[in-house]
């Protein structure tokens, strides 16, 4: 896939794009298929809010690609490495980590205003997601919201807790600092808040130093399934800090800190020109 100079121009600008069609059906199928599986098996990193319920539960599941293989395949033979790549302005991407991310209908939890780079051991401004819609979703249905252009600046958010409860296995993020995230919701028109309604196949594409977030799923009956994953462009650092997602960590890695990620079992480059 090749982004055009407006998109990439956009994308410095507002720190989001969103691109129709961005992923084929055939793809589409295979992802939604293998979120089902991944909603009743057992596994680590998963976050489930509501376990078995069929409404008002928020579930997500990290690190797979290395155990599954259609999400092994989609990553080498899909364009999200290519999106991010050119989105970012990069002439490569190394692939951090996937996340699937559901919210069935009548889904109460809403996904925080965040910031997504005070939670990962990296630090540049080459670092974005793509995040793949695999069902159609409005913003009123949990898809997407953005602070547009809060990415520029140098803002560094503490994290928030997402499905916040007392076993929870993101309470790492506790540790972080920072300042806090602001109360965008309590005063929405003081943001500049841009958001997009998805069509299955849809991708949008982020900077991790944007504010963002998304509305508990209020469809009575549509589930809003979607596939993020995570690049790292030529100017990132391998950066642990206090907060920061344990699963790769220092004991993990063949790199120190303040070096570039070229550690192709951790982080594997998947494109570049």
């Amino acid at each position: 896939m090749k982004l055009s100079r407006e998109q990439v121009a956009l994308f410095e600008a507002d720190g989001v794009i969103h691109i129709p069609s961005a992923i084929d059906k055939d793809w589409t199928d295979e992802l939604l298929r293998m979120s089902e599986k991944a909603m009743s098996t057992d596994g680590e990193w998963i976050n489930d809010g509501n376990p078995g319920a069929s409404v008002d539960r928020m579930f997500t599941r990290r690190y797979m690609w290395k155990d599954n293989s259609v999400i092994s395949r989609f990553l080498r033979e899909g364009p999200c490495g290519a999106i991010a790549g050119q989105a970012m302005g990069s002439s490569s991407a190394r692939f951090y980590f996937d996340h699937l991310l559901i919210k069935e209908p009548m889904t109460v939890a809403r996904t925080p205003w965040h910031q997504d780079i005070p939670y990962w051991p990296f630090m540049g401004s080459q670092v974005c997601s793509v995040w793949v819609a695999l069902t159609d979703a409005t913003i009123q249905g949990s898809a997407m919201e953005f602070v547009r252009g809060s990415h520029r600046g140098g803002k560094y958010y503490k994290p928030e807790l997402f499905n916040d409860r007392k076993s929870h296995p993101n309470s790492w993020a506790l540790e972080a600092k920072g300042e806090p995230v602001p109360d965008i919701e309590a005063d929405r028109e003081a943001f500049d808040i841009i958001g997009f309604d998805v069509a299955a196949g849809d991708a949008i594409v982020f900077s991790a130093w944007i504010l963002h977030g998304a509305q508990g799923n209020h469809s009575k009956n549509r589930r809003r399934v979607a596939l993020s994953t995570r690049w790292l462009g030529n100017n990132t650092i391998w950066q642990p800090k206090p907060g920061a997602d344990p699963i790769v960590g220092e004991d993990d890695v063949n790199i120190a800190a303040g070096d570039y990620p070229s550690d192709d079992s951790n982080f594997p480059m998947f494109w570049s020109l």
